[in-house]
């Protein structure tokens, strides 16, 4: 088995969870596999994968926003807020300039959302899909979100098609029950598919049986790093990338303006991740790149 550290661009299909979605990756890169934010087992779409020591990079791509292009089904509500779920809720299906009044006037910026208690926060210390499920009460407080943009792309009674543009931690699924209610009807996702993550695409994506696709990108983890604007170079001497890669000493080289900093060696190989702090100095390793 391989044990290669990569960052991938996995197309995750709809019907398999996200951890099933990645047992081929575990056989054919690593099997130390992580991912930079799930999608629901009805989801498809975009997935960021780590493997080997590179997913101890999980904290720089978490953070980042999301787009996606969701199917909403007005008139309805379901216990899960997808398709999976039971009809809990019925209400006449409105009218597109109603839902457009109620996206531009409650649906854009920085707003409040409850997290669906079919999700995987944690409350009390245990998932809240597992409490809902063996009967216990949830209680999850409310958050704040924002929605940098909110186009839709068609009506065609009882479905919205739209595109959608969030920060992290962002629930489509919350956003699809509370447009249903403010609207004065309900709402749930009907086909929900993840098209971007920070400046990464779903066009760009392989699908886990792609061999070749994912062979090919597992030699482009530091050119993934490098589009993230928070991300810069440091090339060192031999000396100092020593020190780094034997003993754990930071360099003394300092970089502004940037969170983090792929580390090279004189030959331009990429050996490490570092952070950077607010003065621009490099604090720690946060992963290497061997193995």
């Amino acid at each position: 088995m391989e044990n290669k550290s990569s960052i991938l661009l996995l197309r995750k299909p709809p019907g398999v969870t996200s951890f099933a979605s990645l047992f081929p990756i575990k056989h054919l890169v690593s099997p130390h596999v992580g991912h930079a934010g799930t999608l629901d087992k009805f989801a498809d779409g975009l997935m960021i994968v780590l493997t080997g020591k590179l997913t101890r990079l999980n904290p720089v791509f978490s953070g980042l926003d999301k787009k996606y292009r969701a199917v909403f089904h007005f008139g309805r509500e379901t216990d899960t807020l997808d398709p999976e779920g039971d009809v809990v809720a019925e209400a006449p299906v409105p009218d597109e300039a109603i839902i457009r009044e109620a996206i531009n006037s409650g649906f854009l910026g920085t707003v409040m959302q409850r997290p669906p208690a079919f999700s995987a926060i944690h409350v009390g210390g245990e998932r809240a899909h597992r409490l809902v499920r063996s009967g216990r009460p949830v209680d999850i407080p409310e958050r704040p979100v924002t929605i940098h943009s909110f186009n839709v792309v068609s009506w065609e009674p009882p479905f919205l098609t739209a595109d959608i543009h969030v920060s992290k931690g962002t629930y489509i699924r919350s956003i699809a029950r509370d447009l249903g209610h403010a609207c004065a009807s309900h709402c749930f996702v009907q086909h929900l598919t993840r098209t971007a993550i920070g400046p990464y695409t779903l066009e760009e994506a392989v699908t886990a049986d792609d061999y070749a696709g994912i062979w090919n990108l597992v030699g482009e983890a530091d050119r993934l790093l490098l589009r993230l604007s928070s991300c810069g170079v440091l090339r060192l001497e031999d000396e100092d990338m020593w020190n780094l890669t034997a003993a754990g000493t930071m360099p003394l080289a300092t970089l502004h303006g940037k969170n983090y900093a792929i580390a090279y060696d004189r030959k331009g190989i990429a050996q490490a991740v570092l952070a950077i702090d607010s003065q621009g100095r490099c604090t720690k390793a946060l992963a290497r790149f061997a193995g």
